[in-house]
């Protein structure tokens, strides 16, 4: 399965797409709820929704005080702002 340009927005992608795409910046889906997934990087964490309009992200205890900080971003952006945005880290 080829993964469509960078620049395509993100709600032109198949399922197929972007879960592969997920598993290429290193995500890994929840066995039972298998919307929801995790990354974990070196220097924080993160929990992502695919949500019905837009994936959710939440980095764990990334706040100052420890709180987690989220942010969503709509599926119309392409993969690549997508990409930049949240694997940039919070």
């Amino acid at each position: 399965m080829s993964i469509l340009s960078s620049d395509t927005p993100l709600y032109n992608h198949s399922l197929p797409q972007i879960e592969q795409w997920l598993k290429e910046q290193g995500c890994q889906q929840d066995e039972t709820e298998l919307h929801c997934w995790r990354v974990q990087k070196p220097t924080w964490q993160a929990e992502l929704w695919l949500d019905i309009e837009q994936i959710t992200v939440r980095y764990v205890q990334a706040g100052e005080k420890g709180q987690d900080i989220q942010r969503s971003f709509k599926y119309s952006l392409s993969r690549q702002d997508i990409q930049a945005a949240v694997f940039s880290g919070p």
